[in-house]
């Protein structure tokens, strides 16, 4: 006897945000990305269509960056304290979808580096790789609301991530991405109600943002909250795909910068030599971490460790061919 699998059925989708420009639209790269755009739970094909598979950006930082354990750095070795060849070993190795640039170098507590300089080092970057591309500041806040500003304003109509809008500094940004075309990365600190707040605040300055937005819930680690994160993220997405248009963006997970905090990928093996060889802990709990969140929804993947991006670009591969 045939057996009939129940199948949910939802009244919405996930928003499609557009990443990146071809000359045609003003900008320079040469192919533009997709995201959102589900109308089901991640990977449940049988319920509803996938329209695009989830993305990975490799993470690049505009200065050598020292704390990183060997293990990682040495699949980068001297190229590492140069962005721009960094940026290209990415995509022309790594199969990188997206760069995600980080402006470390402007932190006023390591190198303090102008803005002008971090502008520069935008547009060589552009001129060397055609993916679109993520631009995070360095973290403090009195710093990345003039050095976001100016990035985006360098790089007008290239549309770019630019990242973050949290609701105590949301207005310079969203304000930068209406002037410049660019899309908008929305954080909030794994918090549903708070998610949401901040998308409404975001649309109320201009509603075409909305079409934009993507949003960083703020994910954890394996073993440090991964659980918690998972259940927010799903929690979204059901009511998003119930209706609530406040809620139906794609979303975007900072999961080398996660994992790569925590002892189990920074630990030696003499320091915990119970533990096992450190290198191939730290590629396991990256991608253990980054497949759990995939399941959870994330449509953005932003990843370290190259060999660990190459393993969930085969199994988002394999998930959506199946």
């Amino acid at each position: 006897m045939a057996v009939e699998i129940y199948k949910e059925k939802y009244r919405s989708q996930i928003r499609e945000v557009v990443l990146g420009a071809t000359p045609a639209e003003g900008g320079t790269r040469s192919h533009t990305i997709k995201v959102g755009g589900a109308a089901t739970l991640p990977f449940l094909l049988f319920e509803g269509d996938i329209l695009n598979a989830p993305v990975i950006a490799l993470e690049v930082w505009d200065m050598n960056p020292q704390e990183w354990p060997e293990s990682l750095k040495d699949f980068y070795g001297e190229i590492l304290g140069n962005p721009v060849l960094w940026a290209k070993k990415c995509v022309e190795e790594y199969g990188a979808d997206l760069i995600a640039l980080r402006f470390k170098s402007a932190d006023p507590d390591l190198e303090d580096a102008s803005i002008d300089k971090c502008v520069h080092t935008l547009q060589e970057i552009l001129k060397a790789v055609k993916v679109p591309l993520i631009i995070y500041g360095c973290g403090k806040a009195e710093k990345d609301n003039d050095l976001l500003t100016s990035l985006a304003e360098s790089a007008a109509g290239e549309n770019l991530l630019l990242g973050v809008a949290e609701l105590e500094n949301y207005r310079s940004l969203a304000a930068a991405a209406m002037a410049y075309g660019h899309s908008l990365i929305a954080q909030s600190p794994i918090d549903i109600n708070m998610a949401k707040q901040l998308n409404i605040l975001i649309s109320e300055l201009s509603p075409p943002l909305l079409e934009r937005i993507v949003i960083d819930p703020t994910i954890a680690a394996l073993g440090y909250g991964l659980e918690y994160s998972y259940s927010i993220m799903e929690r979204a997405r059901l009511g998003a795909l119930s209706g609530d248009k406040m809620l139906a963006m794609p979303m975007i997970g900072n999961v080398g910068l996660e994992v790569w905090g925590k002892k189990e990928t920074t630990a030696t093996s003499d320091e915990k030599p119970g533990w096992g060889e450190a290198a191939e802990r730290a590629l396991a709990w990256e991608t253990v971490t980054a497949m759990a969140l995939l399941h959870a929804g994330l449509d953005i993947l932003v990843m370290r460790h190259p060999l660990a991006a190459g393993l969930i670009k085969k199994g988002i591969d394999d998930l959506l061919n199946k």
